[in-house]
């Protein structure tokens, strides 16, 4: 089993310096709102998915006066894995730009930054840190995989299939690039700047990488979703069957090779409106998932009691199926959940979140994790971006 024995933290956002030993089992973080609970534990999911899973931009995570000063911003730390040690640093270089500078924003921030990867002290990219640290997290706004829109349960299965697949990443940022390449040959030819004939090369690119991606999602979900009916009856009891439904743009083929000849004839049915709007109208980025209790869609008729039980359910399940592909269990991140849930499905869902290696809890209530834990958990205090081991920590 893996689990993280040491975090190091520079301007961090709040978190200007940090440097914590932590032990395997369940670490609650507490203190009040806006101390850097939720940046403790965004970093640590930094390094599983090699992004903030919170920022527009990622200069945002850069604290703002070492930004001004150019400093270096770092998440990085050990993780115990198998036997071996891994050590996983992303580095946030802030590079100075000029006032005003495209892509500036409404934040004003007049910087972009350089971003670096190490494990092990062999420089790594993005794509190649995904599956190396197996993280989940649980936040409040985890209820907008039940009630959002589709960008966000996207997001979610590719998060999750690039840290279980490492080819899955890699294909989907082939996907990306044709997408927006194909774009803009489009409004070229709309315009009359270039010729239909044209189009061809990256539509082929576009069915081959499309038709991969929506296979394996299919994939994935027929098995995701009886862990879900799974973890949702453990967290409700006995009721409805819960189950996904993957709304592919593309309809899904019995093969790879009949996947790809349906997305050839799904291209040619949009051509014309393809042509009129110059964007690509069906592939895995117009693609969603239903969460349905007896057949019916719970984005439309749950209530967010029910919404945020199908989310935990929906991210209980990740947790198991990320821990069957390997010999280990992924780290569990909760951050500031327990507050919302009553007694009973807090109970349950610190249960399932305290058979794995390590979980980190954030809370505004220590009382909510000591009343389940007592002294079977490792407690610190973070206050005005400083963490320090608490007294709570006792037995």
């Amino acid at each position: 089993m893996s689990y993280l024995s040491r975090l190091a933290i520079t301007n961090y956002r709040n978190l200007v310096s940090l440097d914590l030993e932590l032990p395997p089992g369940v670490v609650v973080f507490f203190g009040s709102n806006a101390q850097g609970k939720t940046a403790l534990l965004e970093a640590v999911y930094t390094m599983a998915i090699a992004r903030s899973f919170r920022a527009e931009n990622e200069r945002e995570v850069v604290n703002f006066q070492a930004a001004a000063r150019g400093e270096l911003a770092l998440v990085g730390g050990t993780i115990q894995s198998q036997g071996s040690q891994l050590q996983v640093y992303v580095g946030y270089q802030p590079m100075p730009g000029d006032q005003g500078e495209p892509g500036q924003g409404a934040s004003g921030l007049n910087y972009s930054v350089r971003k670096q990867i190490r494990v092990s002290r062999v420089r790594r990219t993005a794509s190649e840190l995904l599956g190396m640290v197996h993280a989940v997290l649980f936040s409040a706004e985890d209820i907008e995989l039940v009630l959002g829109p589709p960008s966000g349960r996207r997001r979610f299965l590719d998060i999750i299939s690039s840290q279980a697949e490492p080819m899955y990443v890699k294909s989907l940022q082939r996907y990306q690039k044709v997408v927006q390449q194909r774009n803009q040959l489009l409004r070229l030819v709309r315009d009359g700047r270039a010729g239909s004939e044209e189009l061809e090369f990256w539509t082929g690119e576009l069915v081959t990488e499309g038709a991969w991606l929506t296979w394996r999602r299919h994939q994935f979900l027929s098995r995701l979703g009886p862990l879900c009916d799974e973890k949702h009856r453990e967290l409700s009891g006995p009721g409805g069957d819960f189950s996904l439904i993957y709304r592919a743009s593309v309809p899904v083929a019995d093969t790879e090779t009949g996947m790809e000849a349906n997305f050839r004839e799904a291209l040619a049915a949009v051509e014309a409106r393809e042509r009129a709007t110059a964007t690509t109208a069906v592939g895995p980025h117009r693609d969603d998932f239903d969460l349905l209790i007896d057949g019916v869609d719970m984005g439309t008729f749950a209530s967010r009691g029910q919404a945020r039980t199908l989310a935990l359910a929906l991210k209980l399940a990740e947790a198991a199926y990320l821990a069957t592909i390997r010999a280990e269990g992924p780290m569990v991140l909760l951050d500031d959940v327990l507050s919302e849930m009553d007694s009973a499905r807090r109970r349950r869902v610190l249960e399932q979140a305290s058979r794995y290696q390590q979980t980190l809890i954030t809370t505004t209530d220590v009382e909510l994790a000591h009343g389940f834990f007592a002294g079977d958990a490792a407690y610190f205090q973070v206050e005005a971006g400083v963490v320090t081991r608490s007294a709570a920590d006792r037995s």
